[in-house]
């Protein structure tokens, strides 16, 4: 786009004649982040939009008890430790961090006065630096006050290894956070770096108080009280919290914001399976709200048909995929299994890889179970649009997988199942408890038997296989299985955190407690010096074929096998107001402003 027309599209917000969305949505055709597209626009003098709240309270509660549904139970309180969805959520009832992701993918203000920019002179063009203005009237649940000593401490705890914090990727490329004043910090890049919300943003990047979590840094960072009963600044104040069950609070009369929250109390229920909490909110209304919705198409629609709620269907990045082991999930290596000093006895084969990518119906996953909530897709970054790979297609065909593994020299047994130099195709395929995701089983299984793979199925209950326990080895970090199937969120509107999870640093260990994001422990030196090239390429264009290329390294060398890539879905009673899901932030990422007719 030249700049001319540049211009006149800016132009066209300024007068009210192009939406601010519709703008931020074509430069991300072009190429540009919507945080950068805002940036552009803030730069031209055009204010960020903030989300509008339909319901504007002339005081705080007097809404009674907002029940939620998270069926995968969370099991801990501390967002650095979550390595699953639900933790991370469950955390942030209490917790919060400098900024939030809206629905567009714009920043709203959190614990921050304001958002940096470079209009305002606190982002930096070399992109070397961001500052950060922090609210002065915010006090942490026990009255202490919070301040940049907070924020400073959060980036020290995270980057310790001996933390073992799962949110270590945020925040490893800080060279410095300098304390200008009590409510000010200067967070210094080591490289430029174009996605510089990533540290203190959204899910991730909610910050504990530094005069509970500073005895607990390092090696006793598990040990500490407050990760399983929290004080934050958030809207609720924490009462009760039973792991794999039920989280308690009750609104916080000291919160931030003027008027808020509207609820006196709030339970964030967990367990059961994702049909009923579907039932219980849409169809009996017996709840108000109930997370991802990972349910059968039909099953949804049916629930709507005069019902009391809604499924909440939004774009996110989100994929359902399955993994490989690159390890040996049987054989244990100094007191561990699935070491890095191990190879995987057959899955190191390509013809064997290539063979299971083409036994993923895909088509048929989407056509009878998904629907709108899942598309079938050849991709691991799926959005924003700029940075989908052209370049790969998935194909469904059992011929072609016998003849790949006839080529190879994996002969059929007298059972029908092949072998090769003593080894035999038996593996073991694990996921979560879900029926969408155990009928998904069954269709790979029956595939895999048509092409002489024996498929022993493994199902997991949700909050076991989700746990962030390092002495739980049943969870996807352990991935103590051959190949594993789930979804992995995508919590920000750039893919830069969201493809560390395939970096060899990040590699999920004994010796990290088993918090590093990458459980199929596939290590590629081309795509750690992609991945390092992205974080610091500034200009937009050659940033995202970096990350194409990414997603092509890790299709092409079949780590994952995606399947379906899932918007957000969420049930949503029809007495709530301003539950505005965000494809990019937790859930609950507006909770202070929901409200119940």
């Amino acid at each position: 786009m030249e700049e001319r027309e540049l211009r006149a599209l800016i132009g066209e917000v300024k007068a009210g004649t192009l939406s601010r969305r519709r703008f931020v949505q074509t430069m991300v055709a072009l190429g540009l982040t919507a945080p950068l597209a805002a940036q552009m626009l803030a730069s031209a003098g055009v204010a960020q939009a903030q989300p509008r709240w339909t319901f504007n309270p002339t005081k705080r509660g007097g809404g009674g008890l907002l029940k939620t549904l998270w069926w995968q139970a969370p099991t801990l309180l501390n967002p650095h430790f979550g390595s699953g969805t639900k933790d991370q959520d469950a955390s942030r009832i209490f917790y919060e961090p400098l900024a939030s992701y809206d629905p567009d993918g714009n920043l709203f203000p959190v614990l921050a006065a304001e958002v940096p920019s470079l209009q305002n002179g606190q982002v930096a063009r070399d992109g070397l630096s961001v500052t950060w203005r922090l609210k002065k009237n915010v006090a942490w649940h026990d009255g202490k006050p919070f301040t940049a000593d907070d924020v400073v401490f959060n980036w020290e705890y995270a980057v310790d290894p001996g933390t073992a914090a799962v949110s270590i990727g945020q925040y490893r490329d800080i060279a410095k956070i300098d304390k200008l004043d009590t409510h000010t910090v200067k967070i210094a890049f080591k490289t430029p770096t174009p996605f510089w919300s990533a540290p203190f943003c959204g899910p991730t990047g909610q910050i504990i108080p530094k005069h509970l979590f500073e005895a607990y840094k390092g090696g006793k960072s598990r040990e500490a009280p407050t990760n399983l009963k929290p004080v934050g600044t958030g809207a609720y104040r924490f009462v009760d919290f039973k792991p794999g069950d039920i989280v308690r609070a009750e609104l916080n009369p000291n919160y931030h914001v003027a008027n808020r929250p509207f609820f006196d109390t709030l339970e964030m229920k967990g367990g059961g399976d994702a049909i009923s909490a579907a039932r219980a909110v849409i169809q009996t209304g017996e709840f108000d709200y109930a997370w991802n919705m990972q349910v059968e198409d039909d099953i949804l629609k049916r629930l709507e048909q005069g019902g009391k709620g809604r499924a909440d269907i939004v774009a996110g990045g989100n994929i359902e995929h399955i993994q490989l082991n690159n390890t040996d999930p049987w054989k244990e290596v100094d007191g561990e299994r699935a070491s890095i000093k191990t190879t995987h006895p057959f899955l190191t084969d390509p013809a064997v890889r290539q063979a299971l990518n083409l036994l993923v119906d895909r088509g048929s996953v989407q056509e009878q179970i998904y629907g709108r909530t899942g598309i079938a897709t050849a991709n691991f970054i799926n959005a924003p649009s700029r940075f989908v790979s052209k370049n790969t297609k998935w194909e469904f065909n059992v011929d072609k997988a016998n003849q790949i593994l006839d080529a190879a020299g994996w002969k059929r047994g007298a059972d029908g199942i092949r072998t090769k130099d003593g080894k035999k195709l038996k593996l073991v395929y694990q996921t979560s408890i879900n029926a969408p995701r155990q009928k998904n089983q069954q269709i790979v299984k029956q595939a895999c038997a048509k092409a002489g793979i024996d498929v022993e199925i493994k199902a997991v209950t949700a909050s076991v296989y989700f746990s962030s326990d390092p002495a739980n080895p049943d969870t996807y970090l352990h991935f103590y299985t051959d190949i594993q199937m789930y979804t992995t969120t995508m919590t920000q509107p750039d893919p830069q955190r969201f493809m560390d999870q395939f970096t060899s640093w990040e590699v999920a260990s004994k010796e990290n407690k088993w918090a590093g994001r990458n459980p199929t422990r596939w290590r590629n030196e081309e795509y750690d010096k992609t991945w390092k090239a992205a974080e610091a390429e500034m200009d937009p264009v050659k940033r995202a074929a970096l990350f194409i290329k990414m997603n092509d390294l890790v299709i092409q060398n079949i780590v994952v096998i995606p399947v379906v890539f899932r918007p957000r879905v969420a049930a949503i009673g029809n007495r709530m107001r301003d539950v505005a899901q965000s494809g990019w932030d937790s859930d609950l990422w507006a909770l202070a402003y929901w409200s119940k007719a």
